[in-house]
């Protein structure tokens, strides 16, 4: 059985672009494992001043959506390494 959380366990913003870091329980060979999922996306206001969410960058985004997609595999290498008490290879 699957239950995933309803809200992100840890998000890394630059400007607009935003990191969400969401984890999965399932079960795998009879035991219970994480898995982590990422979704990034970017905030803007529209021509009517309402603030919007997509996934589409332009060219000056992708420094920011690097950053924040480096920031959340760090975050998911170390929280893992933790979980299973094993230093990162480097």
């Amino acid at each position: 059985m699957s239950q995933q959380n309803n809200k992100p366990v840890k998000s890394f913003k630059a400007g607009g672009i935003e990191a969400s870091v969401w984890t999965q329980e399932i079960g795998k060979n009879g035991e219970t494992v994480t898995r982590y999922s990422v979704r990034i996306q970017k905030q803007y206001r529209n021509k009517d001043g309402d603030y919007e969410k997509t996934d589409y960058y332009f060219r000056d985004d992708l420094p920011k959506l690097i950053l924040v997609a480096q920031k959340a595999f760090s975050f998911i290498a170390l929280r893992a390494s933790e979980d299973a008490n094993e230093e990162i290879p480097v």
